[in-house]
């Protein structure tokens, strides 16, 4: 049974209990902050993901830059050609990040204070493990 939280929300039970190495998908897809939005465009339609992880130079993977997803594709492609634009533009803050153990409720906050699609989940190190996304977060709240 689902309990109500101070904000009057449900809370999910679930969300309490899973960890977020359960539910987030293992690697990262990266680029370089200079990597042209087409090429981006290109990686997340060949690999069917929804977002990718971009870094300083493309060469450190853990010199996180920045996530864009598949919603600031189609943001930047409404103001001018996918060629035209960098990878580190429409990426411009850092990402958020996540460890590994911690849980799916604790990364649903993050994503909720910070309206965020997609979480880099972080190993002990702090090196990038994964990614986790609302959708992921969906899957665990949907289980029975």
């Amino acid at each position: 049974m689902n309990t109500v939280t101070k904000t009057g929300r449900r809370a999910n039970p679930a969300s309490a209990r899973i960890r977020v190495s359960e539910a987030m998908h293992e690697g990262v897809l990266t680029c370089s902050k200079d990597a042209s939005l087409a090429y981006v465009a290109a990686v997340m339609a060949g690999r069917r993901v929804h977002c990718v992880v971009v870094t300083g130079d493309g060469r450190d993977p853990d010199d996180l830059w920045g996530i864009v997803s598949d919603l600031d594709l189609v943001a930047a492609a409404s103001v001018r050609d996918l060629d035209e634009q960098t990878a580190g533009a429409a990426a411009a803050t850092t990402p958020l990040t996540v460890r590994r153990d911690e849980t799916i409720q604790r990364a649903a906050q993050l994503m909720t204070e910070h309206g965020a699609t997609h979480l880099v989940v972080v190993d002990d190190e702090g090196r990038p493990a994964g990614v986790l996304s609302t959708l992921d977060v969906a899957a665990v709240l949907a289980a029975p």
